[in-house]
């Protein structure tokens, strides 16, 4: 057996701990980048901890997910601003376009001449900037992934900047920070870091460690996902979804995806549409697909059998539950929580033959547990619209 696993170099987790994360604010530099949303206005319980500390920061407002040209126009900001380091306080997104800003800081030239598919994929030569990313929602888990998510308008795509020397010098998880989220928000970015447990604990790279992190991962968005809908500030179900999160970002970092994730790049390029929400939509069929091509292809000792079973066990509490049983419990939670399918998004089915396509070549998909063929691929998309 070997494996190996790697993450931020220090997580800093707790409700609160923003307000006590002086110390490691004053180590951070000089002047910091800070890295935010739209509304910078909602990182201002950071911008009071920069002050109390003496520390001027620029800022760089993210509006949507980053594309190639966000990160550019980050990197230049720094500069101009004689930035020495960067924090990124915001969702996934912002936390992304913090991390290739950090990365572009220190090494030479352009963004594309490192990124994946439609770029030249250089590998990172220098380590990035220092980087402190504090996550404002439970889902993505980026805060400590080795990777940045960037659009190509012009390509339709979504790509990856990815080395391990993007990984964060800090991830700083404030529970505290998620309190009142709008309920469609928490249903989607919960329903993405359920995403990234199931897809690490059946895909072929899975090991012991990522094995753990994500059984217990599922088992507190199970308890929680719904309280957190109905309470938007339940302290103990919002630091479960937190912890969900986190251990979703470290498991897909080290262990992989697969189908979910495969689909959810090109769709994400193609069209407007959150990444959460494109996963909640095809999670159950992919999971359903999965073990049906499992079943007919006689993988009779396949792990990925077993570890459906699992999860449909810790999902509905019931030590007997069979796999379908979870897929149905998923089913019903997209159901109750409202997420709209992948029509909404305005994906139709003449769609579908590009989509899988660009599936095919993504770099999840490779990590699906079975090589599934491009009609039961179209199949699970025709299902999810």
């Amino acid at each position: 057996m070997q494996f190996e696993f790697t993450t931020a170099d220090r997580i800093i987790f707790g409700p609160g701990t923003l307000r006590g994360a002086g110390p490691a604010i004053k180590n951070g530099g000089q002047r910091p980048l800070v890295v935010t949303g739209k509304n910078p206005q909602r990182a201002e319980p950071l911008f009071q901890l920069l002050r109390e500390n003496n520390l001027e920061a620029a800022i760089f407002s993210v509006s949507g997910e980053p594309t190639i040209q966000t990160v550019r126009d980050g990197v230049t900001c720094a500069k101009n601003q004689n930035c020495d380091w960067v924090i990124g306080i915001g969702g996934g997104s912002v936390l992304d376009a913090g991390k290739a800003i950090a990365a572009m800081m220190k090494n030479e030239g352009d963004v594309l001449d490192y990124v994946e598919i439609i770029g030249r994929g250089k590998t990172l030569a220098k380590n990035s900037a220092r980087y402190m990313a504090i996550p404002t929602t439970a889902g993505t888990g980026s805060e400590v992934t080795r990777n940045a998510v960037l659009a190509s308008p012009e390509h339709r795509l979504k790509v990856s900047l990815r080395s391990p020397r993007m990984l964060p010098g800090y991830a700083l998880v404030d529970p505290e920070l998620t309190y009142g989220l709008p309920p469609s928000i928490t249903a989607s970015t919960g329903l993405d870091a359920l995403t990234q447990l199931i897809e690490p604990y059946v895909c072929l790279r899975a090991n012991p460690m990522t094995d753990a992190i994500c059984i217990e991962g599922i088992r507190r968005v199970a308890h929680s996902i719904r309280k957190t809908i109905a309470c938007g500030n339940d302290p103990k179900a919002r630091t479960d979804m937190a912890v969900a999160s986190l251990f979703g970002g470290m498991a897909l970092a080290n262990a992989g995806l697969g189908a979910v994730h495969g689909f959810a790049g090109p769709i994400g390029g193609m069209f407007s549409a959150p990444h959460g929400e494109i996963c909640a939509a095809l999670l159950a069929e992919v999971m359903e697909i999965n073990m049906r091509a499992l079943r007919e292809r006689e993988e009779q000792g396949h792990y990925a059998k077993g570890r459906y079973y699992h999860i449909a066990q810790i999902l509905t509490g019931k030590n007997h539950a069979v796999a379908t049983a979870g897929v149905e419990w998923i089913r019903q939670l997209v159901s109750d929580l409202g997420v709209p399918r992948l029509s909404s998004h305005g994906i139709k089915s003449e769609d579908i033959p590009e989509i899988v396509k660009n599936a095919k070549n993504a770099s999840s998909m490779k990590a699906n547990p079975v090589v599934l063929t491009d009609e039961e691929l179209t199949e699970i998309l025709q299902r999810a619209l």
